[in-house]
């Protein structure tokens, strides 16, 4: 943790300045290991605090490392102007995407000495690569995916219930280790499954349609997110052709892979492959995304990101199609970038299964 509040300084240095109050809570579990609900950073040249409420004074006590822990009461920016920790600091930062209206209203009143101003990506700048023991955790809720896949798959029959199938998940996931889910699964069979984001219903699956399955878990912080797309009973020409299509595209944007790419580009290795296969038009959202601590963080991989692409990046590969009356298909991989390409941490099988 001390190394990361170091490369934070020098960040800080560059932009001019003398302090930097954080407010976002993957941020902090970035800086601090807290893993609780309220807190605030405040992070100057010399030194870091780190503030709280009464309800995680033992927690903080335990987890909490590389900052002067200070239990308080009220609101934290205002705990931090009444216990002076911006004295001497002249320009101050927040995070401009995470600190509420209200919060910047008390900021811009209780430091009226200090120039504050908003900033964006200082701590995310450095937590968009990994290191070891950050790719061990993500392993490690890969890996329970994985496993839950398997057992999932095993248990689809007709008539079951989309949230019957999502509730299996959640437990399972949990019994083999996991802290939470990463998100809410997702489950959608048939035409429900034109719906990129769509909620588990009582719908029950049928015989000939397609069901996606998109879920995730967390290892000590660090989450999964694995897709997969089944056929029940059989598997009309139709679905096998459209799966075939987005498979081949899907694979060659995880073996295109690598340092120095534009997010951009790498969005473009599956879009033309799909596009050439006449299906553009079905695939409506980016390739993929950053995962780490957030579920969604950068890199993002899309055909407008100009991002460029580190060793240690850890991101999804996820094309996926959606035809409005017919269904969804959508195949996804968690992925580490390595000194010359790719390395994939999911491992559920993902050629068409019919079950």
């Amino acid at each position: 943790m001390l190394a990361r509040l170091a490369r934070l300084r020098e960040r800080m240095k560059k932009e001019g300045l003398d302090a930097l109050l954080i407010s976002s809570l993957p941020n902090i579990r970035y800086l601090t290991s807290f893993t609780g609900s309220n807190a605030l950073c405040v992070v100057t040249p010399r030194k870091a605090h780190f503030l709280t409420d009464s309800r995680y004074e033992l927690q903080s006590a335990d987890e909490v490392t590389g900052c002067t822990r200070h239990v308080v009461q009220g609101g934290l920016v205002d705990a931090a102007a009444d216990l002076r920790l911006l004295a001497g600091s002249i320009s101050v930062g927040f995070e401009a995407n995470t600190l509420t209206y209200d919060e910047y209203r008390k900021l811009k009143r209780r430091f009226t000495a200090h120039s504050v101003r908003g900033t964006t990506n200082l701590v995310e700048d450095l937590a968009v690569t990994k290191d070891a023991g950050e790719l061990s955790r993500l392993t490690a809720a890969a890996r329970i995916s994985d496993r839950v896949f398997q057992e999932i798959v095993s248990m689809l029959k007709p008539g079951i219930a989309e949230r019957e199938i999502a509730a299996e998940i959640t437990y399972r996931q949990r019994k083999m280790g996991a802290d939470h889910d990463a998100f809410d699964p997702i489950v959608a069979s048939g035409p429900h499954g034109a719906l990129p984001h769509a909620k588990p219903s009582s719908k029950r699956i049928r015989n000939g349609e397609l069901l996606i399955l998109d879920f995730g878990c967390t290892v000590d912080g660090y989450g999964s997110d694995l897709t997969r797309t089944v056929c029940i009973g059989y598997a009309p020409r139709r679905a096998r052709e459209l799966y075939s299509a987005l498979l081949d595209a899907q694979k060659k944007a995880v073996e295109a892979a690598r340092p120095g790419m534009r997010g951009r580009e790498l969005d473009a290795v599956a879009r033309s492959s799909i596009s050439t296969a006449g299906l553009g038009r079905w695939f409506t959202h980016s390739l993929g995304h950053g995962l780490g601590l957030r579920v969604h963080e950068r890199p993002r991989i899309s055909p407008t990101s100009t991002e460029l692409l580190q060793q240690g990046n850890v991101m999804t590969i996820e094309p996926g199609l959606y035809i409005p009356g017919f269904g969804g298909i959508r195949i996804e991989d968690d992925i580490v970038l390595t000194t010359h390409g790719s390395r994939t941490l999911t491992n559920a099988p993902k050629e068409l299964m019919i079950v």
